[in-house]
């Protein structure tokens, strides 16, 4: 069995808000850290933790369990963002790429795997929104939407 699949019996599944809680601190540590996608946070965003973070574990809570209160349009952000710098398939890749590998090390089970999926759905959903079909005019190399899970973190909680 691989470390991926032998690592996962250890954890238990995404049970609830203050599971999310973790996993969403840890992983926007990660992406605000991250070289690719950290600067739309924290450059042309100018996003705050700690103002971040309840809006979007209400998000998450109410795509996983729909027990939270969610009415913000969650594409507008992204629109706006994409106005200003165009996000681009890498983009959204590497945006998985810290998705999977943080839910990997701290959770496993079925509300695990359905917020990864769902994870990948939305950047699909939203790459697909936001280039309308259009190519990459950036003049950067479209690295392509890569989900890999097996990236490693060394974020804190």
């Amino acid at each position: 069995m691989d470390s991926v699949h032998s690592a996962a019996r250890d954890h238990a599944d995404i049970a609830g808000r203050a599971d999310l809680d973790l996993v969403l601190r840890r992983f926007y540590t990660a992406a605000f850290a991250d070289p690719l996608i950290g600067p739309f946070f924290t450059e042309i965003a100018g996003t705050s933790l700690d103002v971040h973070l309840p809006r979007i574990t209400d998000f998450w809570e109410r795509a996983l369990f729909r027990t939270a209160d969610y009415q913000r349009n969650a594409f507008a952000p992204h629109a706006a963002l994409h106005s200003v710098e165009p996000m681009t398939a890498a983009h959204f890749g590497r945006w998985v790429q810290l998705w999977h590998a943080t839910i990997d090390g701290l959770h496993a089970g079925p509300n695990a795997e359905r917020a990864k999926a769902q994870g990948e759905r939305i950047a699909l959903a939203m790459l697909k929104r936001l280039s309308d079909g259009a190519p990459d005019t950036s003049g950067r190399q479209n690295l392509g939407f890569i989900p890999l899970a097996a990236v490693e973190l060394r974020a804190a909680a």
